[in-house]
């Protein structure tokens, strides 16, 4: 088995070994390496003592030296050094209590979270396998090395690991690893919000986010997302939809591209749905509101996973606004334009497609078709540099002022007025033409 290895990492490597020391590549990058993708980063682990590692190499920095982790820098790139090591009990579900160093790289890699994470490459050696993770890659199988039970008692964020790995890699869990996962579940609640965030991230954006069934069928979206599964939870019966919320839910992202705001915006879309369903006497289901109640509740999630202020603003308002249906003419989607944003404007097409694509096929191709067309009149819009906003007005607030208005809110209220008119008579926006209109109705 051979592995091409950067020159600066065989440079590490060799530097160690020719001072009497073990050394070799190990875990994600060695994973990587043999599904022939290039690591993102390559971490290198020996039986050299953290002094020893700073001795041999003129650049380096004590990043986790307490656990044995020095990084090593050449050529203005750093690499990970962690001395094998040996960890205690995990008395906090996520952390060991204490970390003590060894001589043998099998203790090293008998502590790590799955077999295919836990296999180490040098030249010299080749691949050292001890937990058949190569059979595992090629069977396409997330397992946990030893037993899964402990190792998701000792750090539970590897539940979510397990998960996100299976949707990124499209792997199967094996049985005994998933019925750990049932099992260990409720473990999760001693995992930061910020840990959670980033591994839901992950598997929202991998290529196969419908692995989101994953969560609901092992019990962890109850304890990380209690919204999803009572969208899970809740039917639809409504020409218009085939699925329960939650199913629609996942077939929707399947629809739109791999990016965290468009993602967590169909993730979030019909969170209000739940509350806000209520049924004809001819026992059609409806959901009026339920867009700004989603809007809300996915506030409170993110506000919960600690989302950055700018990520909660997008999804909320493509939350709000993805249910909008305009009549495909220029007044209309001029209003929804300048409503909704232009800069946001392009991404609602794909989370509308998205909506429409997950539903059933009743006037599926009239929606698609009207959808197409008002994207057709947006793109005529834009080319043809329309009035969207204040900001496009041929007029602002000091000319307002010259004609004699008093500052204050009263100038904010007028400039709106008279982009309300302009998006009715695009004609309007000339200056000399917006002049005239204030002293007639303003002044």
């Amino acid at each position: 088995m051979f592995i091409k290895l950067p020159k600066d990492v065989e440079t590490i490597l060799t530097t160690l070994q020719n001072n009497g020391h073990e050394a070799y590549v190990v875990g994600g990058c060695v994973r990587d390496a043999l599904l022939m993708k290039t690591p993102d980063d390559w971490d290198i682990t020996t039986s050299a003592k953290p002094h020893e590692v700073k001795a041999l190499f003129p650049r380096t920095f004590d990043t986790g030296i307490q656990h044995g982790t020095v990084t090593v820098r050449l050529n203005h790139t750093n690499y990970e050094v962690t001395t094998f090591r040996i960890e205690d009990d995990y008395v906090d579900g996520r952390h060991p209590s204490s970390v003590a160093f060894t001589n043998l790289l099998s203790e090293d890699l008998k502590r790590r979270d799955f077999t295919i994470n836990a296999m180490a490459y040098n030249p010299t050696v080749g691949l050292v396998d001890l937990f058949e993770g190569c059979h595992d890659l090629e069977h396409k199988i997330i397992r946990c090395v030893g037993n899964a039970k402990e190792r998701f008692e000792e750090d539970a964020l590897r539940i979510l690991r397990a998960l996100r790995f299976s949707a990124q890699l499209h792997f199967q869990i094996e049985t005994n690893t998933l019925n750990a996962i049932k099992e260990c579940a409720t473990l999760l609640t001693k995992i930061s919000m910020e840990r959670v965030n980033v591994e839901l991230t992950k598997l929202l954006t991998s290529n196969h986010p419908e692995y989101m069934q994953l969560l609901y069928d092992t019990g962890v979206s109850k304890v990380i997302l209690p919204e999803f599964d009572i969208m899970m939870e809740t039917m639809q019966c409504n020409p218009h939809h085939c699925y329960s919320v939650g199913k629609h839910t996942i077939e929707a992202l399947k629809h739109v591209p791999n990016d965290p705001i468009l993602r967590y915006s169909m993730l979030f879309h019909d969170l209000g749905k739940p509350n806000k369903k209520t049924t004809d006497d001819k026992g059609i289901d409806h959901f009026y509101g339920h867009q700004k109640e989603s809007a809300n509740i996915a506030h409170a999630i993110m506000r919960r996973l600690k989302f950055d202020s700018h990520s909660m603003q997008l999804i909320e308002r493509y939350v709000e606004h993805h249910d909008c249906r305009m009549e495909p003419n220029l007044r209309n989607v001029r209003r929804n334009i300048a409503h909704i944003g232009k800069d946001l404007f392009p991404n609602f097409f794909l989370i509308q497609r998205a909506d429409i694509l997950a539903q059933s096929d009743y006037l599926r191709d009239k929606k698609l078709e009207t959808l197409s067309l008002v994207e057709t009149i947006y793109k005529t819009i834009i080319k043809e540099d329309h009035c969207l906003s204040i900001k496009d007005l041929k007029i602002n607030g000091k000319d307002l002022l010259d004609l004699g208005f008093t500052a204050g809110p009263r100038i904010g209220e007028i400039l709106q007025s008279l982009l309300n008119e302009v998006l009715e008579n695009p004609e309007m926006n000339q200056h000399d033409t917006l002049i005239t209109y204030c002293k007639e109705h303003f002044l």
